[in-house]
């Protein structure tokens, strides 16, 4: 349901080639009404980024670029990499004087060692199947002491399975990985307040219902490629249907009703704070 995708063979119907429309709904997007509940919450994270970063800063998997605008300020160079060249390509044009590299990761084979001094992955590690060598070369690429920040699903909070992802983490699961490779390492999580839990609650309530009819549990047992095109469709069904149902509800969420939490238990996503 979130964020940019690297390192996934992306189905044409799926991702039309449109200059106006790239995005699935696992890309959300910020022209769909729909959209922005889990819009505002991928936006937070870049807002809750920007007092930390500085100097030259890499953003792994930036998609159609949603936060570089509170990035650009705080930093003395950004430099992004994303597999999908289309949206590369409107950045470059959008942000003449930041760098942007069409790549699929892992590894980072780009950039030489301790390059940079922060490291932004927002919505990315939950789509790579070598998670041990994504974080290994996050931190390869990071210079000593540096930061890094990377959000994925709280898969506690999770709904169904979805199938664009490999896997989700708990809190747990997350920080013993990255223990391996960081000498620093805090977990967080990004909540949201009573306006986005009725507005979790009612997508849960819809979900269950849509679930009821899988009643062989497929969902679990069939392989993610053949999951991908119901998932999208009901995906986009519900997220209008909720629209239609609670348009004021859905319109009104903000992204500062997304707040950091420290126990990232039952935060809708892990936000992990990592140093070399």
């Amino acid at each position: 349901m979130y964020g940019a995708t690297l390192n996934v063979k992306a189905n044409p119907v799926l991702l039309p080639r449109m200059a106006s429309r790239i995005f699935t709904t696992e890309i959300t997007s910020a022209q769909l009404a729909s959209d922005n509940p889990i819009h505002q919450r991928l936006l937070r994270a870049y807002v809750l980024a920007q007092p930390l970063v500085k100097g030259h800063v890499l953003e792994v998997g930036c998609g159609e670029g949603r936060g570089i605008d509170y990035l650009l300020p705080a930093c003395k160079h950004y430099t992004a990499v994303d597999k999908i060249g289309q949206a590369l390509a409107r950045l470059r044009q959008k942000y003449p004087h930041a760098t942007f590299i069409e790549e699929n990761i892992p590894p980072l084979s780009v950039f030489a060692d301790n390059s940079f001094d922060t490291v932004l992955s927002f919505q990315v590690i939950e789509h790579i199947e070598n998670d041990s060598l994504f974080l290994s070369e996050i931190a390869r690429v990071l210079k000593p002491g540096a930061l890094a920040l990377i959000s994925t699903p709280n898969r506690a909070m999770s709904l169904s399975r979805n199938p664009w992802h490999v896997r989700e983490y708990t809190a747990a699961e997350l920080e013993a990985l990255a223990r391996k490779y960081f000498a620093y390492v805090e977990m967080k999580g990004i909540a949201g307040n009573d306006t986005v839990m009725r507005y979790y609650e009612r997508n849960r309530a819809a979900v269950q219902k849509i679930m009821r009819w899988d009643i062989f549990d497929l969902q679990h047992r069939l392989p993610a490629r053949f999951l991908q095109v119901p998932y999208e469709l009901l995906n986009r069904f519900n997220r209008n249907s909720l629209k239609n149902s609670a348009d004021e509800l859905v319109a009104s969420i903000r992204h500062e009703d997304y707040v950091l939490v420290d126990d990232a238990e039952q935060a809708l996503d892990l936000y992990l704070m990592i140093k070399k």
